[in-house]
């Protein structure tokens, strides 16, 4: 049956197309992070307080504009608006081989994370449009195992691409990748879409809309688990984003020649954070705190090891400190998304994950200049080993007081959920 359904859905031409583009944009954003963290870090030499700067700018559109692409993307061709941010993405790309610093990349980094607003709910509400009701969750499936295979692959390739070629390249190999994606878009533009009109009573219900988000969060505040659950990923969130964006910069001071090294790094996390969620799908079920608690306790571990390594350490020892960051990771956004939606019914899923995106956005808009003012007053490796310190005991806390944190709770895991953070 599973070979059924997915031959029947590759059979759909329209989804070909879609899958396609969708697989081409994930791989080449992947090879343009590497070489924009290489060619920050290692070619410019820029202060980690700068580095900073970068996941900061690339927050703020979603901060400001995030609750309205979605809406305007209702209002529009879905197919054509994809198109149009593939090939700004394309365009703004080629203008980063022109930035020569900080400030002439960050604008561009901005207006970039723009266009991804857009791209993203498009591809997603496309997808529904295109795809058989009874198809659907295994075009969902296969769109998350795209996400995750891009975040193992594509750094890979990178890494490699950069041993013979320079971060220039990646940069163009994305713009090429963003280019082809609208091509294979370009036939989807004449097909029939659904649109959602306004009407006079979403027009006129301002007053509804903000009564609802009120009892999003008075509902969020008086379900125990939910808001344990939440308050609990704020801050271990909080420590991970404070040098999520500083990798390259402790690898530098590890081997400061090997340009490569974040490529295999960031591909040892991605490939533990795939294993342990076909693991966990294996299991079929875990228990909150352990999985939660857990996961920070892993990924702290990593942290911590990384920073207290010293010049000379052996590149698959460094590398086995990302597996075991990448276990966390998986461990734990698995165990804390579904905990989330087994413990929101129906009407209410879309407002509590509209609170969670919206304390997720604001973090990132601080802590990544925390860290790195941290970075810069008590330097890079003290600052790992501190933050590992740190996440590793929330993770140890949340462990201990389980039963009190998450009573008799337990979840079924998927591979279908999208980690934030560790790079």
């Amino acid at each position: 049956m599973e070979d059924k359904s997915r031959s029947a859905l590759f059979s759909n031409r329209s989804f070909r197309r879609l899958f396609s583009s969708y697989t081409l944009a994930s791989f080449g954003d992947w090879f343009d992070m590497l070489a924009i963290q290489v060619l920050v870090v290692y070619r410019w030499g820029v202060d980690p307080l700068l580095i900073a700067l970068i996941p900061t700018v690339m927050a703020l559109p979603g901060v400001l504009l995030g609750s309205f692409a979605g809406t305007i993307v209702d209002r529009v061709r879905k197919s054509r608006i994809m198109i149009l941010c593939d090939m700004l993405t394309a365009v703004l790309t080629l203008c980063v081989l022109l930035a020569t610093n900080l400030a002439l990349l960050l604008p561009l980094l901005a207006l970039r994370a723009t266009a991804s607003l857009f791209h993203v709910p498009a591809q997603q509400a496309l997808t529904k449009q295109v795809v058989p009701s009874e198809l659907l969750l295994r075009a969902t499936s296969l769109n998350g195992l795209v996400n995750q295979s891009s975040k193992v692959a594509g750094p890979l390739l990178g890494a490699i691409t950069l041993i013979v070629l320079t971060p220039q390249i990646c940069i163009i190999l994305n713009a090429v990748a963003r280019v082809v994606s609208a091509l294979l878009l370009w036939p989807l533009r004449l097909m029939r879409e659904e649109f959602v009109t306004p009407s006079r009573e979403q027009m006129e219900g301002l007053t509804k809309f903000w009564v609802e988000w009120r009892e999003g969060w008075s509902f969020m505040l008086k379900t125990r688990r939910l808001l344990h659950t939440l308050v609990f990923g704020f801050f271990g969130l909080l420590a991970i984003l404070l040098i999520d964006y500083q990798f390259p910069t402790v690898l530098r001071e590890i081997d400061p020649h090997n340009e490569s090294l974040l490529g295999w790094f960031i591909s040892a996390i991605g490939a533990g954070a795939v294993g342990i969620i076909v693991l966990l799908n294996r299991l079929n079920r875990i228990t909150i705190g352990w999985g939660l608690g857990g996961g920070y306790v892993l990924i702290g571990a990593g942290i911590l090891l990384l920073g207290s390594s010293q010049p000379g350490i052996g590149i698959s020892i460094l590398l086995s400190f990302g597996v075991l960051i990448g276990i966390g990771n998986g461990l734990y956004m698995v165990t804390h998304s579904f905990t989330l939606q087994t413990e929101t019914p129906p009407h209410m899923t879309g407002r509590i994950f509209g609170i969670q995106n919206t304390i997720m956005s604001f973090v990132m808009l601080t802590a990544p200049l925390v860290g790195g003012m941290l970075i810069h007053s008590v330097g890079v490796s003290r600052s790992f080993v501190l933050i590992g310190l740190m996440i590793g005991t929330l993770g140890l806390f949340g462990v201990l007081l389980r039963r009190i944190l998450w009573p008799t709770m337990t979840t079924a895991p998927t591979t279908e959920q999208k980690s934030v953070g560790l790079t």
